[in-house]
């Protein structure tokens, strides 16, 4: 007797689950992407960066922008020009470049303040370097253990040894 309970307590949720799927033949919703003709002039404004490649991204990618869009006018000066200057280059990451730069984001948000201080000042360092070194270090395969080395070559314009001091 309890085994014909179970079975139909089973069919009854089988039957409760697939109550929940769409029925077949009818259309899934699906997210609007938009054209960039069908943006609003704000977003147009905000998102320029992202003209050349707008067709390109999908669906999602481009309600996520026009989210950051809506949002633009309430952020501090600061940060519209963070998103401003960082935009166009995190668009065209590939899905897994993507995920690899937000984990190494949370893994350097979990460290304390005098390590992601460190992180902050080579990156600074990393940036002042000129192109070429950028290439040569981005070309060499990364150390074992994942841990990146800070820039070897001293910013332009810092004495050797005084690589990222602040003056009092």
């Amino acid at each position: 007797m309890a085994q014909d309970r179970r079975a139909a307590l089973t069919a009854a949720l089988a039957a409760g689950l697939l109550s929940l799927l769409p029925a077949p033949g009818l259309a899934q919703i699906a997210l609007k992407s938009p054209k960039w003709s069908e943006l609003s002039p704000q977003e147009r404004q905000v998102l320029a960066p992202l003209q050349p490649d707008w067709d390109k991204l999908d669906a999602q990618r481009k309600q996520k922008w026009r989210g950051i869009a809506q949002r633009y006018p309430q952020m501090k000066p600061d940060e519209q020009a963070r998103i401003q200057e960082q935009m166009r280059p995190w668009a065209q990451l590939t899905p897994d470049e993507r995920r690899t730069a937000r984990e190494q984001y949370k893994s350097i948000s979990k460290l304390p303040p005098d390590q992601r201080s460190d992180v902050r000042q080579k990156w600074e360092e990393y940036q002042s370097l000129p192109p070429e070194k950028k290439r040569e270090l981005a070309s060499k395969a990364p150390p074992p253990g994942g841990k990146i080395p800070a820039p070897a070559a001293t910013p332009p314009g810092a004495k050797p040894g005084t690589a990222g001091t602040r003056s009092p």
